[in-house]
């Protein structure tokens, strides 16, 4: 954390965090102290202010109670992670999982999946929103006649924003598209 707050490594993590339940964890055979988890990233963020973190979680694990559901959901408000990937649990061939008891019933997922992309997309809003204005210095991805795409550390090229969520994109002020490195972010839709 240190050599992120001197600036010497890019601030930015990745944590597999899969779930919030620890009952659900222990499921998945997973490290259950969820609580200590959300701890870190406030402490992280406290040292280094720039972090971003990036997760991704299971739902629909065999087994997930409406609770459980619930719980993922409030963590991740707690948590206020950068970027976030979640997808439903599906059977795949040869795992443990597949024999577990009380399955959870496909649209259960989906609604659980919606509720929390929701939330993602409502968190990643308010923090983009914090950016607008900012100065930081950006990959050019593509340049066009009217626009320039870039992306600042705590984006990658492969993410692929879901259906309703917001994108970042980098604006620039007239006459930089030619050979600026740093921006003003601007956020589009």
């Amino acid at each position: 954390m240190p050599l992120m707050a001197d600036a010497l490594i890019l601030p930015y993590l990745d944590m597999p965090l899969q779930h919030a339940s620890p009952t659900v964890l222990k499921a998945m055979r997973r490290p259950a102290a969820a609580e200590k988890v959300l701890e870190r990233p406030a402490a992280w963020r406290r040292i280094c202010p720039e972090l971003v973190l990036r997760s991704s979680f299971v739902l629909g694990f065999p087994g997930e109670s409406e609770a459980d559901s619930e719980k993922l959901l409030g963590s991740r408000q707690e948590a206020q992670l950068d970027r976030v990937g979640c997808f439903a649990y599906s059977p795949v061939a040869g795992a443990a999982a597949n024999g577990l008891p009380s399955p959870v019933p496909e649209p259960v997922k989906q609604e659980g999946l919606e509720g929390f992309m929701a939330v993602r997309a409502e968190i990643s809003r308010s923090k983009l929103a914090t950016r607008v204005g900012c100065r930081m210095t950006v990959l050019v991805d593509q340049v066009l006649a009217d626009q320039v795409i870039a992306r600042s550390h705590a984006d990658t090229p492969r993410m692929k924003p879901m259906r309703g969520s917001p994108r970042s994109r980098i604006r620039f002020s007239a006459g930089m598209a030619g050979s600026a490195s740093i921006a003003r972010l601007g956020i589009r839709s």
